[in-house]
């Protein structure tokens, strides 16, 4: 669950960065990381590869269903 969490989040940076990128043509990351061949960039830009490729398995897991309980 929270490499779930974790994997999503960074996720949703690099979607992020990549919406900067088609808007903006400005790349947040590689600006903070500096460059694209940065070694902070690179370590950022496979992390999130290594995230959307975790949030693959996420299409084909079984959901689980909570049900609560009350008392009326």
């Amino acid at each position: 669950m929270l490499m779930d969490r974790i994997a999503l989040l960074l996720t949703i940076i690099g979607a992020l960065n990549w919406g900067s990128i088609g808007l903006f043509q400005f790349d947040l990351v590689a600006w903070i990381g500096g460059g694209t061949d940065g070694v902070l960039s690179r370590i950022v830009y496979t992390l999130v590869a290594l995230a959307g490729i975790w949030c693959i398995s996420l299409l084909f897991r079984e959901r689980e269903i909570t049900v609560e309980h009350r008392d009326n």
